[in-house]
């Protein structure tokens, strides 16, 4: 086992068959020596900084019905809310204050936020803030609304894959969706000229081994900037409702791995791990993450971005959110920067 792992530092890849064989004979004793190699990369080009992102949940409403999501469309008991442009520039404006260079404007696949309505926004902020870099997370869109968003000042953008494999999507989602055409979105972001970001989740209903493997084959052939994953978490108001969760110590050894296969990708340690684990995040840096996204939305909506149960942070404030966050940092020896914190995976 440690040989594919020494493999996949020198070579920055391995099969299907080698994947898989790696991710099933997996130990407690190879995840170490995989983190050690981790870290050792993640030194390399990123020293022992942390970026921040702050993080605008800016709408809850969402057109899909994906059977995990808690603002899933067929959920009657979420409170629905849509950020005014005010309360975006003001949450942006807290943000600069605390350091923060990097905004993520993230919601449901809602209607009501057309092109003009988003372009508009990042033109704001743009123009308000023109050191910071805009990320948005909005779902599958035509690539003509992509390209005008990024015309408008969108830098980067994050589409989570979910999983590359298009029977074990179609048992995620609503006959609606289709694993192709999320993909094809990805290689549009990457035409337009977005620093682009995918990723999956670990642990979902009905995975395998062999899933993951296939998702790590897609994400060295698409070859992002950023890569985002995090385990799965059930949610009380939806059909997985009764499902297990993803765990932790799964969702740590691809980090690792993913770490070793692109060795410059930004990585965040994700608001996931921290709600399975309240060492979570630290346990992320450590095993070759490099991104923390702290969250700048209005506390009085936060709870009604409910992705998935028992979600953390949704009572601080952004200042003693991120003055946390500081301090778990450096309590592991790392240090949050106040930078963009582009990628090198260019």
């Amino acid at each position: 086992m440690r040989e594919l792992i020494d493999k996949l530092q020198e070579n920055k890849a391995l099969s299907k068959h080698e994947w898989t064989v790696l991710i099933e004979g997996r130990s407690p004793e190879l995840a170490e020596y995989l983190f050690q190699q981790a870290r050792s990369v993640r030194h390399r080009y990123y020293g022992h900084d942390v970026y921040v992102r702050g993080l605008i949940e800016f709408t809850n409403y969402c057109r899909n019905d994906c059977l995990y999501c808690g603002i899933r469309k067929s959920n009657l008991k979420v409170s629905r809310y849509r950020l005014s442009e005010e309360e975006i520039l003001s949450c942006c404006e807290t943000g600069y204050s605390l350091g923060f260079r990097t905004f993520v404007l993230q919601g449901g696949e809602d209607a009501g936020y057309g092109d003009s309505r988003l372009c508009g926004i990042i033109s704001a902020i743009k123009t308000g803030w023109p050191d910071c870099a805009i990320t948005l997370s909005v779902g599958e869109r035509s690539y003509d609304s992509y390209k005008a968003l990024h015309d408008a000042g969108a830098d980067r953008y994050l589409l989570r894959h979910e999983t590359y494999d298009a029977e074990h999507y179609a048992k995620l989602h609503p006959p609606l969706l289709k694993a192709a055409d999320r993909q094809d979105c990805l290689w549009n972001l990457k035409k337009i000229g977005y620093q682009v970001g995918t990723g999956f989740m670990v642990g979902s209903p009905y995975q395998t081994a062999g899933h993951l493997a296939e998702d790590m084959l897609f994400i060295k052939e698409l070859d992002p900037q950023m890569v985002g994953i995090g385990p799965f978490i059930s949610h009380h108001d939806t059909p997985f409702a009764g499902q297990p969760s993803g765990t932790l110590e799964l969702t740590l050894f691809m980090l690792g791995l993913l770490r070793l296969m692109i060795p410059k990708v930004l990585l965040p340690a994700t608001t996931a791990l921290g709600t399975i684990h309240p060492q979570g995040r630290e346990l992320g840096i450590q095993a070759g993450a490099n991104v923390v996204m702290p969250n700048l939305s209005p506390t009085t909506v936060r709870k009604d971005y409910a992705l998935y149960d028992n979600k953390i942070c949704t009572g601080d404030e952004a200042a003693e959110c991120r003055n946390c966050l500081e301090r778990r940092m450096e309590s592991i020896g790392y240090h949050v920067v106040t930078a963009r914190g582009d990628s090198l995976n260019i």
